[in-house]
């Protein structure tokens, strides 16, 4: 379905300063820690996933954050918060950098929330935030990939104000996964790690699939996707997609808002949002860490020594 795009009232500022994370959703596939626990809240050795997320965004000059939120979400709204009690019991007890790392996570930005009342899909969730962020691009980060290095968001936002109108990150993936992502056609630019996004489609057959290229959890959007998402009708999954709005927006005129570019992961993403990857994700921050990593190698070493034993007994 088609809108039309309001553009009589011009973007206020052309400069990304808000990031909108959505986190939502149920987590059910890591029920049941997630059944009183939000998936945003599951640690990564010592810090819950989402202060990663939000430690991005920050190192990105994205200090407004909003978080799309739903029931049972509480927890997420209390890290960011001040914790007076424990704060004082560390301070009694002169445990100075436990301190720092409780304040940490107060101290990173200016947090905001918005309840998304039913779940709809990231479509849904990004209309949500329509009345924080205004008439001004804004980026996305999505809770469950957490990037290696700020770079790509930081990239991500270069290219919008170089080109306009809104930017995904997009990483290549093996035949079979395409079916797991949004999907898009490009073309090449002549910056080589930037494409002009033709086509989307969201978790196509491997068959019709228009390429490799998936998109990650990662955008940088033109508020033009606004009214576009209102009008969106639910698409697969019976959801509200991002991907389709994006798809009418690549297909729109510059003057309107439109044009799509993508920008090609060259570092590593980590997908929280699955078991097996949520445990490379742990071992792998967890030998970043030199203490840790000193205690934890020859212990790996003797584990996969036991293993190849039973495997080749």
């Amino acid at each position: 379905m088609s809108a039309d795009i309001d553009r009589t009232n011009p973007p206020t500022s052309d400069t990304v300063t808000k990031a909108v994370i959505p986190v939502a959703g149920l987590g059910t596939r890591f029920l049941p820690a997630t059944k009183a626990t939000p998936k945003e809240m599951l640690p990564i050795v010592d810090k819950p996933a989402i202060q990663y997320v939000v430690e991005e965004a920050v190192q990105s000059g994205l200090h407004d954050v909003l978080m799309i939120t739903g029931r049972n979400k509480r927890s997420i709204e209390d890290h960011f918060d001040r914790a007076h009690e424990l704060e004082e019991a560390l301070a009694a007890k002169g445990e100075e950098d436990r301190l720092r790392s409780v304040r940490a996570s107060n101290d990173l930005a200016q947090v905001h929330y918005v309840r998304q009342g039913e779940p709809r899909g990231l479509g849904h969730a990004v209309l949500c935030a329509e009345a924080h962020v205004g008439e001004s691009p804004f980026a996305v980060l999505l809770g469950d990939d957490l990037i290696e290095s700020a770079d790509l968001l930081c990239r991500m936002i270069e290219v919008r104000q170089r080109h306009g109108g809104s930017v995904v990150a997009l990483m290549e993936v093996e035949p079979e996964q395409v079916s797991l992502y949004g999907c898009a056609a490009v073309e090449p630019t002549e910056e080589e790690d930037v494409v002009t996004v033709t086509d989307l489609v969201e978790k196509p057959s491997p068959e019709e699939a228009p390429s490799r290229w998936a998109i990650i959890g990662r955008y940088v959007c033109d508020p033009a996707v606004f009214p576009i998402l209102r009008h969106t009708p639910p698409g697969r999954g019976g959801e509200i997609q991002l991907t389709d709005a994006l798809l009418e927006l690549a297909r729109a005129k510059p003057e309107e808002g439109g044009g799509v570019h993508g920008v090609l992961l060259r570092g590593r993403r980590y997908d929280t949002g699955n078991k097996a990857d949520y445990i490379r994700t742990v071992v792998d921050f967890a030998f970043r860490r030199p203490e840790l990593a000193e205690e934890l190698l020859p212990w790996l070493r003797e584990f996969v020594d036991r293993q190849d034993a039973v495997d080749h007994g």
